[in-house]
Formats: C-alpha cells, structure tokens, sequence
C-alpha cells in the first residue's frame, strides 16, 4: 500500500512541477481558449498572457516540489496508522487544494501589475 501511495501522491506533485516548467520555458505564444492559463486578465494582451504564464509556472514549480517533499514524509511516518488509505486520501485532496491556489495567487499578481484594460501599472518606487 506504502507504493501505491507514493504513485498517488507523486502524481500530483510532478503534474504540478511539469506543468511549472512548461509554463515558465515555453508558454503558448498565442493567446487561445484550449490550453493555457486562461482568464479575463491573463487574456487580455501578450504581455498579461505571459506574465501569468510565467507566475503562475513558478508558484506550481514551487508548491509541486513543497508538496512531493510533505507527501514522502507524511507518507512514510503515517504507513503503521490504523486509518493509512483515509489520511492518505486527505493529503492527495490537500495537494489538489495547493495545486487550485495557482488560480488566485496568479489573479492578485495580475491585478497587481495590470489595471482593468491590460496596461501595465506603473511602479512608485
């Protein structure tokens, strides 16, 4: 059971590092409706496309390696619990819980960057 717990919860974190590297490497160029980071902001220009490819990229690297780390552990001191396929079952809905906050993390960075219409916003200091 141990393996099969480590392939449920290793599953999740790599999709997450994967999907992280491919955003942060090779975003789609183009803006479109099938693949992608796809928001009202995020697609409003190239520039809005990029940037929440690329944050968003960054915080799935950060967090798919953050939960891979927490699983292994979890995984291995909790194996002798009475309740193992049940705990093991939350922390693979914990991990989907991380892998969903991309969306709003990445929505505050975008409104903090660009205003309503994709411009830029300009830095005070």
């Amino acid at each position: 059971m141990l393996i099969f717990s480590f392939i449920m919860t290793s599953l999740l974190s790599l999709t997450m590092i994967g999907f992280g590297l491919l955003f942060v490497r090779k975003a789609p160029k183009n803006i479109n409706y099938i693949f992608g980071y796809r928001s009202a902001l995020s697609m409003k220009n190239q520039e809005t496309w990029i940037f929440a490819h690329k944050y968003a990229g960054k915080v799935w690297i950060i967090s798919g390696v953050f939960t891979a780390i927490i699983s292994v552990i979890v995984a291995i001191m909790l194996k002798d619990f009475k309740n193992y396929n049940t705990l093991m079952t939350i922390l693979v809905y914990l991990q989907i819980v991380v892998l969903l906050l991309v969306i709003p993390l990445t929505e505050i960075a975008l409104r903090k960057n660009f205003d309503k219409e994709g411009n830029r916003k300009k830095m005070l200091f």
